[in-house]
C-alpha cells in the first residue's frame, strides 16, 4: 500500500514532535484526535450527579468545560499527550508497616510534578509553534481537561479498574500532560484494556471506594479525604487511614503491571530523604513556618499546615503508641478547630477515657462533638 506525500509529512511531523518530547525528558508521547466523539463527558456528568465528587465543587463548576477537549478551545484538532515516569524505588505498601511513621503518596515525596511537567510542556509547545507555525495550548491536571481517557486514545495506556491510567511499560506510575494544537495530525492507535479478570486494585482499597470497576466514589477515597476535604474526616474512615497522612497508593501499588515498570530517573520527582517515612511525632509539631519550609516546592504545601496536622493526628491515633500523647496534648489547645478535634480523637484512641481529664474550655461545635 502506498502512502501519500501529505501522510508521509504528517508522520514526519509526529516523529519530530515525539523525538523532541523524549529529548525534553518525557517518558512517553502519543497523539489523539482532539475533536473526535467523546463519551467520557457524559460519564463525568453521571459521576457529579451522583455526588461522588464530594466537596470538590470545582468539578461541577467546570463540568461543561470538561465535557470535551474542544469545549475549552474549539479550534483544537490534535492532542499531543505526554507522560513522565515516576516509578518509585520501593514498594509503597512497605510504608504501611511502621505505625509510628508517616506514609506519604509516592507522587508527593518530591517536587511538585505540576511545576516540573508544566515547564517542559511550555518548552515543547513553544518549539512546536515555532517549528510548524500552528497554535498550541498547554494543559496539566490543574486544568479542566480529562487527560486519562485522552491518554488512552493516544495509546499511552488504559484506564484501569481503579480509574487511573495503566501503562504496559510504566505500570501505574505516569504523570500526564497535554498540548492541544491546531495541527491536524493522524492519531496513534488507542490502547486497549489489559486488566482482564484482575480485581486487585478494587480488593485492596481500605475504604471500599470503588462501587464498581472503573467507578470511584471520591467521598470514600483516602486521597480525597486527606487532601481535598477541609473539615474533620468522617469517623467511619479514620481507622482505615492507618498511617496514611497524604494520599493513598494502595490501588496503584498492587497493580500487577507494575512489575514491568522502570524506576524513575527524575531526580526532582524522587523522594526527598525528609519525606521517606518521616516520624509522626516530628510532623505533629510543625507550626506554619516549619510546615512551609519542609514542603517548599512540594504539592503537600497546598493543603496548609492545619489540614496536614489533622491527618498526622489521625495517624497518631491509629498508631497505638501511648507515648505519642506527648505531642498530642499540646495540640488540644491549637488555634485551629480541625486540629483540636483531631487531637481529641487521637487522645481518646491512645489513652481512652483518661483523655477527658485534659479537656479545657471549648466552644467549637465540631471539637465538642469529638469530646462528647
Amino acid at each position: 500500500m502506498t502512502t501519500s506525500t501529505s501522510e508521509r509529512s504528517q508522520a514526519a511531523i509526529k516523529d519530530e514532535i515525539r523525538a523532541e518530547a523524549l529529548a525534553l525528558g518525557f517518558s512517553a508521547c502519543g497523539f489523539a484526535d482532539a475533536a473526535a466523539a467523546w463519551p467520557n463527558g457524559e460519564w463525568l456528568r453521571e459521576f457529579v450527579e451522583a455526588d461522588r465528587h464530594g466537596a470538590m465543587g470545582w468539578m461541577e463548576e467546570t463540568l461543561e468545560r470538561r465535557a470535551h477537549p474542544t469545549a475549552m478551545w474549539t479550534e483544537a484538532k490534535s492532542a499531543v499527550v505526554l507522560g513522565v515516569n515516576y516509578g518509585p524505588d520501593i514498594d509503597p505498601l512497605e510504608q504501611l508497616v511502621r505505625a509510628d511513621r508517616a506514609a506519604i503518596s509516592v507522587y508527593a515525596q518530591g517536587d511538585d510534578y505540576h511545576d516540573v511537567i508544566k515547564k517542559r510542556l511550555k518548552v515543547l509547545a513553544g518549539w512546536m509553534h515555532r517549528r510548524f507555525g500552528q497554535e498550541v495550548k498547554v494543559f496539566v491536571d490543574t486544568a479542566p481537561l480529562m487527560e486519562k481517557p485522552l491518554a488512552q486514545r493516544a495509546g499511552l495506556g488504559w484506564q484501569g479498574k481503579h480509574t487511573n491510567l495503566v501503562s504496559r511499560p510504566f505500570g501505574s506510575w505516569l504523570f500526564l500532560g497535554s498540548v492541544l494544537t491546531t495541527l491536524d495530525l493522524p492519531p496513534d492507535p488507542a490502547e486497549v484494556d489489559h486488566c482482564g479478570r484482575c480485581n486487585a486494585c478494587l480488593d485492596i482499597c481500605p475504604t471500599q471506594a470503588f462501587p464498581a470497576p472503573r467507578q470511584l466514589d471520591a467521598r470514600r477515597c483516602i486521597s480525597y479525604l486527606t487532601i481535598e476535604l477541609s473539615g474533620p474526616i468522617p469517623a467511619e474512615f479514620r481507622s482505615a487511614l492507618g498511617n496514611r497522612i497524604y494520599g493513598c497508593d494502595d490501588c496503584l501499588a498492587v497493580c500487577p503491571w507494575n512489575k514491568f515498570a522502570s524506576l524513575s530517573s527524575e531526580a526532582k520527582l524522587r523522594a526527598r530523604s525528609a519525606l521517606r517515612q518521616p516520624a509522626l511525632a516530628e510532623l505533629a509539631g510543625l507550626d506554619d513556618a516549619a510546615f512551609r519550609a519542609l514542603f517548599s516546592k512540594n504539592p503537600i504545601k497546598r493543603i496548609g499546615r492545619d489540614r496536614f496536622v489533622r491527618n498526622v493526628l489521625y495517624a497518631i491515633g491509629n498508631s497505638g503508641e501511648a507515648a505519642l500523647m506527648a505531642v498530642v496534648e499540646p495540640l488540644l489547645s491549637d488555634p485551629a478547630p480541625v486540629v483540636r478535634g483531631a487531637a481529641v480523637w487521637a487522645a481518646r484512641r491512645l489513652i481512652g477515657d483518661r483523655a477527658l481529664s485534659l479537656k479545657g474550655a471549648e466552644d467549637h461545635p465540631e471539637v465538642l462533638a469529638e469530646w462528647n
